[in-house]
């Protein structure tokens, strides 16, 4: 199927747009729903490796002087205090606490700091907190972005580099900014989106091709297969991992969508500190998993009812393998249906009901061991 009029191509989909039967719009891209057989990909990822184009992701550069200091304005974690080569994961919130984006920080130099996420506001709130001589800008269109995903990734790495991968030398969370990858000057990053161990190969843009043919010669006989958007997902809703406009938005803080973690009160103030500490503790809401006895098409989008009352909805569903296929959906619900073991009642657009039952985040993985092998 051709690439949708308006969507701009990535820089890896000539290796495989002529397989691909449905595109989705990530921020302006088209990315495919599938590539292959999406049961397929999905696991090659828990069992093998899958790769994955993750080019779509703004990447803001902020350089000068100052530039360490004008993300600690606004993110919501200790820049300065991130120690050579490691990788600070948290959010940025509004003046008032409310949710933005969940974004990477990367401190590429002490006057380089390389933010990654998926809303203009974040660049927009950088923009607002640089000084004169500090820049920020959009970078996204000058690389290609490869992820592997799955327990036989770092084999495949490992052929492409003579970089030590291993697990004590290349931790998780952690990025190579100068590395060698089949002879490509490229940024290894360890990190993921699918529970699973992962890295994320960062190449100029006209490398890209080179680059994808090399990972796939190098993982042939590992079981390697191209990933698309549901396979990601399905890894991502088995492990709880939060996305932007589904499981948070403008109208929740990060303690309602499993984020409150990554707040940082101590490291001095960022944009939204006073307005999160005035809110810390009348927090109405949460993230949780439900299972659902019915259709994912039909679960996706249901209200949840808890006796009678409105307490929340689906903010995803898709059938989980973990759970033997069973409708597994992330849900944005009323803090008196957080307890797992919850039972709920699903009424989906159609009016039909369904039971549903509140489980422990996440169904997969939950010690998060595979990610850190």
């Amino acid at each position: 199927m051709a690439i949708p009029e308006g969507l701009s191509t990535t820089p890896f989909a000539p290796r495989y747009a002529d397989r691909v039967e449905e595109w989705i719009d990530v921020y302006g891209n088209a990315v495919p729903l599938a590539i292959g057989d999406p049961a397929e990909e999905y696991e090659a990822i828990r069992t093998a490796v899958g790769a994955s184009e993750y080019s779509m992701l703004y990447k803001w550069h902020v350089e000068g002087e100052e530039a360490a200091a004008t993300v600690d304005a606004v993110f919501s974690r200790s820049v300065k205090g991130l120690g050579a080569g490691r990788i600070a994961y948290g959010v940025v919130v509004d003046a008032d606490g409310m949710m933005l984006d969940d974004v990477t920080v990367a401190v590429l130099a002490p006057d380089h700091v390389a933010v990654t996420g998926g809303n203009p506001a974040t660049m927009q709130s950088l923009a607002a907190h640089a000084p004169a001589g500090t820049t920020v800008t959009e970078r996204r269109d000058e690389s290609a972005v490869l992820t592997l995903q799955g327990p036989r990734s770092r084999d495949v790495l490992q052929r492409l580099t003579h970089v030590d991968v291993s697990g004590a030398a290349f931790p998780y969370y952690t990025f190579l900014r100068d590395a060698l990858v089949a002879g490509i000057p490229a940024q290894v990053s360890r990190l993921g989106f699918t529970a699973e161990l992962g890295y994320e190969i960062q190449v100029p843009r006209e490398q890209a091709l080179a680059l994808w043919d090399a990972v796939f010669e190098a993982g042939t006989d590992l079981g390697i297969k191209a990933f698309g958007a549901i396979a990601l997902l399905t890894c991502r809703t088995e492990a709880g991992m939060i996305m932007g406009e589904l499981e948070y938005d403008h109208t929740v803080t990060p303690f309602e969508c499993r984020m409150g973690w990554a707040l940082d009160f101590d490291k001095g103030p960022f944009q939204g500190r006073d307005a999160l500490l005035a809110k810390k503790d009348s927090v109405t809401g949460r993230v949780v998993s439900v299972v659902v006895d019915t259709a994912p098409d039909t679960a996706e989008g249901a209200r949840l009812e808890l006796e009678g009352r409105d307490i929340g909805y689906v903010t995803m569903a898709l059938p989980s393998p973990v759970l033997d296929g069973a409708t597994l959906g992330l849900a944005r619900v009323h803090r008196d249906a957080v307890k797992s073991g919850t039972a709920l009642t699903a009424v989906a657009a159609d009016g039909s009901t369904a039971d549903a039952t509140v489980r422990p985040t996440p169904v997969y993985d939950p010690e998060r061991a595979r990610v850190r092998a």
